[in-house]
């Protein structure tokens, strides 16, 4: 029974056109084909012939081309660069905090990525409305230049912090800091081991001289040392290029250096200084390392004054000509001459050491101490000349430093058990000493006279 939708006629009508319109197709179909086989028998001779793409590759062939693509693959591959962008301090676990400085926290840290323990210090912004600091983009931009010293802490990067104003410097991890590690240790270091650890410091800063930079902050607690008794030099925030000498250049900051390390010319408000004032600094650190006790731990600039004097002797005209021309120098009383004909200066500054250390420097020891801590700073050694002192060739010889006594690591719980002064920070003044009126110096050798004129000495008490 047929449907009562059915339509036979527009059904066959259908079928029609769809065959007629298959037929057609395939008419096309055969007419292009003819027309392919005429054009490719009117080509030229020499002409290849057409190829076909080939839409599938024999085992060999992809085996070839997988070779040549790993090929390829290998000529473009090349090692990333240290320096590269800038990445999140989320890449590091603190472990735990090791100590705030003047321009910054320096925290223990592990990279999650490698399990590496470094050592993370976040910048102070104190000065924001300034813009970023520039003793930050000083410290960066040196530990840049110096990279690759055997004794300069190694800068590995800069990350982002927690906000947009927060800069981070990641650099290699050390066990100790001299300062917290002697003020552990029951007894100073040897003699071999002092002369190792000086020569490694003398190196780092020889290195810093050779490229025009001074530290300007060399103390006990800026020097790290491993377990493995390598000694490297930290904390470049106060560290610059020295400009060349000019008579037009601008005078330097006078508020340099930690107080018990500064320099007297520098407590005497010299606008104009150089490397000599890091020297006087490595004689105070040589000093420390003898009898493990900050060697001139003054309570302000004048006491810091009457404990140099007491130690290297007074200032004369002929040990030192430029003392008197010095701005804060007025404000003294002092002796204007220790007597005519007087000795040397480092001659007078050794016998007052040889008092201060018995049985514990040598005589060539006590003569390169009296150098570096020279009042004059013309008659400081440079760095090379102080590496290559007789001091270090002498008995007992420079310890090897992988035979260096290891100690337990204090940087994650670091207390101070003592007051430390730090840096001077900035926007806190000159080191100047107008304020405190006329200082008298006169009686700073009381009741030694005797001693002091067998030193070379004559006072002028008043």
């Amino acid at each position: 029974m047929a449907s009562r939708w059915a339509n036979d006629e527009a059904d066959a009508a259908e079928a029609a056109r769809r065959k007629k319109e298959k037929e057609q197709k395939k008419r096309m179909k055969e007419l292009k084909q003819r027309q392919q086989e005429d054009a490719a028998q009117r080509e030229p001779a020499d002409r290849p012939p057409h190829k076909r793409r080939r839409l599938s590759s024999s085992p060999s062939e992809k085996k070839q081309s997988s070779q040549d693509s790993s090929s390829e693959r290998r000529l473009l591959r090349f090692d990333a660069p240290t320096w590269g962008p800038c990445r999140h301090v989320s890449n590091f676990e603190t472990l735990n905090h090791i100590e705030e400085g003047t321009y910054g926290w320096v925290s223990r840290a592990r990279e999650i990525g490698t399990g590496e323990v470094v050592a993370l210090k976040k910048v102070k912004m104190d000065y924001v409305h300034d813009g970023f600091p520039i003793t930050a983009l000083r410290e960066v931009a040196i530990l840049q230049k110096v990279r690759g010293h055997a004794n300069v802490v190694d800068l590995r990067e800069v990350v982002m912090g927690e906000g947009f104003d927060e800069v981070v410097l990641v650099m290699e991890f050390l066990e100790h800091d001299l300062k917290t590690l002697q003020e552990d240790m029951p007894e100073p270091f040897l003699a071999s081991e002092t002369k190792t650890l000086l020569r490694q410091l003398a190196s780092a800063v020889d290195f810093l001289h050779q490229n025009h930079i001074i530290h300007r902050d060399l103390k006990t607690s800026n020097i790290l040392l491993s377990n493995r008794g390598a000694l490297k030099l930290a904390d470049f925030g106060m560290a610059r290029l020295l400009p060349p000498p000019s008579p037009n250049a601008s005078p330097l900051t006078q508020l340099v250096v930690t107080l018990w390390y500064r320099a007297p010319e520098l407590l005497l408000g010299t606008p104009i200084y150089d490397t000599s004032i890091d020297i006087w600094s490595l004689g105070c650190i040589f000093g420390e390392l003898l009898q493990k006790d900050p060697l001139l731990p003054g309570k302000n600039e004048v006491d810091q004054l009457y404990k140099i004097f007491s130690l290297c002797g007074l200032p004369t005209e002929k040990t030192w000509p430029q003392f008197w021309r010095l701005p804060n120098a007025k404000s003294l009383r002092l002796p204007r001459d220790a007597g005519a004909g007087g000795t040397a200066p480092a001659a007078d500054t050794a016998a007052l050491l040889r008092r201060k250390f018995p049985n514990i420097l040598t005589a060539k020891g006590t003569d390169l101490l009296a150098s570096m801590l020279s009042l004059n700073p013309d008659h400081r050694p440079s760095a090379a000349e102080i590496l290559s002192h007789p001091y270090f060739a002498e008995n007992p010889k420079p310890k090897p430093p992988e035979l260096f006594p290891t100690f337990p690591s204090r940087a994650g719980q670091e207390r101070r058990r003592r007051k430390s002064p730090h840096a001077p920070v900035r926007g806190q003044g000159n080191a100047r000493l107008e304020g405190a009126g006329e200082v008298d110096f006169s009686g700073i050798f009381a009741g030694r006279e005797e001693e002091m004129k067998g030193a070379g000495f004559q006072l002028r008490m008043g």
